[in-house]
């Protein structure tokens, strides 16, 4: 078996996000099961949120949830062009959670 890692790169926008996601998806909501049914692909999971966990400083600011939403939208308007209402989420308070 080769166990030579992988790297992956993200940009700040792109991990700040995916961290918040999967920081919603395992602690706050408690679906990781539900989401993730296969528990082997939890290893490579927990890698990645303790690793991005360490690396985004913005996580324990108190603008967290500002900045968290400036990401989304960048990320939004790369992928699919001006920022529309149909692409954007409901507003959900528990972003400030973290950031406090």
């Amino acid at each position: 078996m080769d166990d030579e890692a992988i790297s992956i790169k993200l940009t700040r926008d792109q991990a700040l996000v995916l961290s918040d996601w999967l920081y919603q998806v395992m602690f706050q909501s408690d679906d990781l099961a539900g989401i993730v049914r296969e528990r082997a692909v939890w290893s490579p999971i927990y890698a990645i949120s303790g690793t991005l966990d360490t690396a985004l400083t913005e996580i324990f600011r108190p603008d967290y949830a500002s900045r968290l939403e400036a990401s989304k939208e960048r990320l939004q308007t790369q992928m699919y062009g001006e920022a529309n209402e149909s692409t954007v989420p409901i507003e959900d308070d528990s972003a400030t959670e973290r950031g406090n």
